[in-house]
């Protein structure tokens, strides 16, 4: 669980993430329990002050490291996709740590979050933010997220929050019979996908065009 932030006023306000909330879903965002998440967690909180003011719009935004924050729609539209796994998903990996906002939202949805990250400034200062916010049920880590976290599977879910050439191997091994895996995949066009484990083999959808920074093989202090 999220433990008490600093309350924001104007745009960091509980009002301006509720307005957030509203717009996710006329755009679509049906998932009340993802909506809820959505309006609860401060994305104020996880993004450098000098654009603050900025957290609530529908845009991705820098984070240093090359890095970005997603736009709250493809946090949320990814979310609710794996959320409609055919089975209740409990232990959730997350590939892709950055900032931590989307980790934190996932710690509101389910009952076990991994997070893994591939640049350890990035989440030495991620780790302290979350730790601040008393988030116990989310464990995080620094390693080549292509390769997953093979110490904690299998994961009902994988949710990947940037995008390789082509869907890796071992994200695929590490998925629970019944689990769901959500992934942008591609280069300079990008296709957000759906990958099922079932019984036989793997099921795979296309979802919607997205864009992405590059799923990075090894790991940087």
């Amino acid at each position: 669980m999220i433990g008490s932030v600093e309350k924001g006023n104007g745009m960091t306000s509980e009002r301006t993430r509720q307005r957030m909330v509203e717009r996710l879903r006329q755009a679509g965002i049906t998932d009340q329990a993802v909506l809820k998440a959505m309006g609860s967690v401060p994305r104020h909180a996880f993004v450098d002050e000098a654009i603050a003011s900025r957290a609530y719009e529908d845009s991705a935004l820098p984070i240093g490291h090359g890095q970005t924050i997603s736009a709250p729609y493809i946090v949320a539209r990814m979310i609710e996709l794996l959320r409609q796994a055919s089975r209740p998903l409990e232990k959730v990996l997350e590939v892709g740590t950055g900032c931590g906002y989307q980790a934190a939202v996932l710690s509101k949805l389910f009952k076990e979050v991994y997070s893994v990250e591939r640049i350890g400034q990035l989440l030495e200062k991620t780790r302290s933010r979350v730790w601040s916010m008393r988030i116990h049920n989310l464990r995080l880590k620094h390693t080549d997220g292509t390769y997953g976290l093979a110490e904690a599977q299998p994961f009902d879910g994988i949710i990947v929050a940037a995008a390789p050439q082509a869907i890796p191997d071992s994200l695929l091994e590490q998925l629970a019979v019944g689990g769901r895996l959500v992934i942008p995949v591609g280069g300079t066009k990008q296709q957000l996908m759906v990958v099922d484990r079932l019984e036989e083999g793997f099921s795979q959808q296309m979802i919607e065009a997205v864009k992405f920074v590059p799923l990075r093989e090894g790991s940087v202090q």
